[in-house]
């Protein structure tokens, strides 16, 4: 990796070492940046979405067994399977749509199909990139889609479902991965949306190169642009380029009134008085709305010092104490959320502004 992605990733890293402590990667965080920075330097930016930290760590499959990051174990469990499968085109067909997760994916997109209502903001001709060169992605009714983008559509559905006229003017969202959520807003032109993204290095980097190779560079505002900025009003982002990519201590410079934020996933791997600064923060700039999608029993602790887990778990009741100026309009595990088999159930919860 060479040239601007370089400099912008050496500059995130630098500034992140000199950032108030809320504001750098917390205790689960530390470790996954530090495989993730470490794969980037042997797969490459092109290919971030192929990379086995990246599957493991802040991009979704819906590949059998949380497989993902291992090709030599998914290539022994498929070969097991269909060696004790009954030798017929129809079983094969069934364990590929298995072992590939598509099978999931499809009882996902009939949900988001079904539930779909026909007003802004628009999504139902999405269809995703492949940037980065995807693993897991499934085409289903000539569309691509992935784990993380049916996520965020089922979570867009489900706020659609309790708010009938859905601010979107300004969206912001802290932790957004690769930045699907604003591919999802972003490329359709009946949304006139304007996205902002707030994330640590080396995410940051990741939904920078996203979105400008989606949307274009020019349209896109970096955080070598930035740096040196020590107020950032959301109406001159607007007039300056369709989406945004700030750094986590950078959040308490924005300005302005925001219509949607929305969390997914990542405040799971945050503890509890790190996303309580977040949603001050996000409450400050009165955010209309509050969509979030977490584990409602909150992710399982590191049971030693070195071990991946949280330190102190983030619960669903959580939210209700960060967010005091807000009302809790509605939580989800079915259909929109997902009920696992160990009993860390990913829930979506909406707020309202009072």
């Amino acid at each position: 990796m060479e040239g601007f992605y370089r400099d912008l990733l050496d500059a995130m890293q630098v500034d992140s070492e000199k950032a108030e402590p809320q504001y750098q990667p917390t205790y689960y965080w530390k470790i996954c940046s530090e495989r993730i920075t470490e794969d980037l330097q042997r797969h490459g930016l092109e290919n971030f979405r192929a990379m086995p930290a990246a599957l493991k760590h802040f991009v979704p499959t819906y590949i059998f067994g949380d497989l993902a990051p291992f090709p030599e174990k998914r290539q022994a469990v498929a070969k097991a399977l269909k060696d004790a499968a009954p030798d017929s085109p129809k079983t094969q067909l069934w364990l590929d749509e298995l072992l590939t997760g598509r099978i999931l994916a499809a009882a996902d997109y009939r949900v988001f199909r079904a539930s779909y209502r026909d007003r802004a903001p628009y999504f139902d001709r999405v269809s995703e990139s492949e940037i980065g060169n995807p693993v897991g992605q499934s085409s289903i009714e000539a569309r691509r889609f992935s784990r993380s983008m049916l996520n965020y559509l089922l979570g867009l559905n489900f706020l659609k479902e309790h708010v009938s006229d859905v601010p979107c003017r300004t969206v912001l969202e802290i932790g957004g991965g690769f930045g699907t959520l604003g591919e999802i807003l972003l490329t359709d032109s009946r949304n006139d949306t304007f996205y902002i993204n707030v994330d640590i290095p080396p995410t940051a980097l990741f939904s920078t190169y996203y979105l400008r190779q989606l949307l274009g560079d020019d349209r896109v505002i970096d955080y070598l642009q930035t740096r040196e900025q020590q107020v950032f009003e959301i109406d001159q982002f607007r007039a300056d380029g369709m989406a945004a990519v700030l750094c986590a201590w950078q959040l308490p410079k924005l300005r302005g009134k925001v219509d949607l934020f929305a969390n997914f996933i990542s405040f799971q791997e945050i503890e509890p008085d790190v996303v309580q600064g977040y949603l001050q923060q996000v409450a400050r700039l009165e955010s209309k709305y509050v969509l979030l999608r977490n584990i409602r029993e909150g992710r399982e602790l590191a049971r030693h010092v070195g071990d991946l887990g949280m330190q102190q778990a983030t619960v669903a009741e959580d939210y209700d104490r960060f967010l005091p100026d807000y009302d809790l309009v509605a939580t989800n595990v079915y259909p929109y959320g997902f009920a696992t088999v160990d009993g860390f159930h990913s829930e979506l919860r909406l707020y309202r502004h009072r």
